[in-house]
């Protein structure tokens, strides 16, 4: 059997470290809520400003000097220090004979590394909200204030799931900022962030939400905020406010090329990090929720052999024995189209709405089945912090099908651990162009198991314009959609 694992392209992602000496940055993130004790000032409404435009009327826009001003007190300078190991460079002649020397053993050794980051102050008592890449195996983490006062902090916790952290400093008074509502965020408002890119403290850098719940291919099951925000390595954990001087997200990733930014930055939704913070302040540590999928997105050409009338939910492409998901009778091939009220227009929505919920609490599932709606509920479990993977399928293009099939012998289906399919001997035309390769294990046409090849010809004849194959490959599945021609 062919076991070469199934892969998505990634994105060339980079997380927003600080500056680094000494060989690697030192990186982590917390986020944490404002305290009762926390004198918190109330948002603002936002400037207005006359500006021409086709209809007349007024053009809201923010007061960024404001938010600047009112808010930029409470974003802090985060300088963090650890040790690294190190591999001595035996390119160097001197050092190889050294080595020699000792019997050819390379032993490693302990470094110093620093790193930068930003964070914000959420409790006048000295709670601090970052990411957990910033503060990640730091040995000592200071904080400097806008007012130049420097404080060492401790790490209350970090979630590196979510990549939020929370710190602690020894001080009260202290100007905080105000949580708002990412899920009330809309695409195309001004967003505004402050922080130390490159280590220049108290920068303020200024654009607009591109998109809502993003799902990016690092195993985070983080429903990102896109934006256009200038953001850099040392912005890592500041804040990004809206109009209204409110902090929606926590500045998190880039997309980048070069390693500096390219018009393409990711923060986590506030609503996501206020619960870790919650978590973290009263436990000391975080429990995730777990539904047990792999879900997939739902291009036109699964859509097309679904039946569903738009390209839009999570697809089912595996579900984990004995989860919560299996519990609730989900299955392979079931199309999820809102949880617990939401609706799942891409499959990256359905993490999201997981990771707000907490382990027992019940999530309750719109799912299309084999042409047929149905609801489902499920129980959700703790997360053993085994991330759930988003497979991502190209959308090919091709004529007949072009496979080869053979039933599966009974040793075969015990060596392989499944009950159906039919192994692929041959591949070419659109299944090739697909990704199909011989050794492949066809469990399912169109959310149908399986056995025979009679019953692979049945489902494909009934199929107008694509058909969508549930494939198995080692100990991978997901489900390939190919165009017919």
């Amino acid at each position: 059997m062919n076991n070469t694992k199934l892969k998505s392209v990634p994105l060339v992602l980079a997380l927003l470290g600080a500056g680094i000496i000494g060989g690697a940055a030192v990186e982590a993130a917390h986020h944490a809520g404002t305290p009762a004790t926390a004198a918190v000032l109330p948002p603002m409404a936002p400037a207005t400003v006359q500006s021409p435009t086709p209809g007349g009327g007024t053009v809201v826009m923010p007061d960024f000097p404001l938010i600047t001003q009112r808010y930029g007190p409470a974003v802090v300078n985060i300088s963090v220090s650890g040790k690294a190991r190190a591999t001595p460079d035996m390119s160097d002649p001197m050092e190889f004979f050294r080595q020699f020397q000792r019997g050819g053993a390379v032993p490693q050794r302990e470094v110093p590394v620093r790193g930068m980051g930003s964070g914000f102050i959420v409790g006048a008592d000295g709670i601090i909200m970052t990411n957990a890449h910033v503060v990640k195996d730091a040995t000592e983490v200071v904080v400097k204030l806008t007012d130049r006062r420097e404080f060492k902090a401790k790490v209350l916790g970090s979630d590196p799931k979510t990549d939020v952290a929370v710190l602690k400093i020894n001080a009260t008074n202290l100007p905080v900022v105000t949580l708002g509502d990412s899920d009330k965020l809309r695409v195309g408002e001004w967003v505004l962030a402050i922080g130390a890119p490159f280590g220049f403290e108290n920068t303020v850098t200024a654009g607009v939400v591109s998109a809502k719940g993003r799902s990016l291919p690092d195993d985070s099951a983080v429903p990102f905020i896109q934006t256009d925000v200038a953001v850099n390595p040392g912005n890592s954990g500041g804040p990004l406010f809206n109009a209204r001087g409110e902090v929606v997200g926590i500045n998190s990733q880039i997309y980048s090329q070069s390693g500096g930014y390219q018009g393409v930055s990711f923060a986590i939704p506030i609503d996501l990090a206020a619960k870790i913070k919650d978590q973290i302040v009263s436990h000391g540590k975080v429990e995730h929720a777990k539904l047990g999928v792999a879900v997939q997105e739902v291009n036109q050409t699964l859509a097309d052999s679904f039946g569903l009338d738009r390209p839009e939910g999570a697809l089912v492409a595996n579900v984990e024995k004995g989860s919560a998901a299996d519990r609730a009778g989900l299955k392979p091939g079931d199309v999820i189209r809102s949880a617990n009220g939401k609706p799942i227009i891409s499959s990256g929505d359905l993490p999201a709405v997981v990771g707000l919920a907490q382990p027992g609490e019940h999530l309750t599932m719109d799912v299309w089945r084999q042409g047929k709606k149905l609801q489902l509920t499920a129980d959700l479990t703790p997360s053993n912090d085994k991330a759930t993977a988003a497979a991502a399928v190209e959308n090919e293009q091709g004529g007949r099908l072009g496979l080869a099939l053979r039933p599966l012998d009974p040793q075969e289906r015990k060596e392989v651990g499944v009950r159906a399919g039919v192994v692929v001997q041959e591949v070419g035309g659109p299944a090739e162009a697909a990704g199909v390769q011989p050794g492949d294990i066809v469990l399912a046409v169109n959310g149908t198991p399986v056995t025979t090849v009679d019953q692979v010809k049945a489902a494909v004849s009934k199929s107008q314009k694509s058909v969508a194959l549930l494939i198995q490959r080692g100990e991978d599945k997901i489900f390939v959609p190919i165009r017919l021609g």
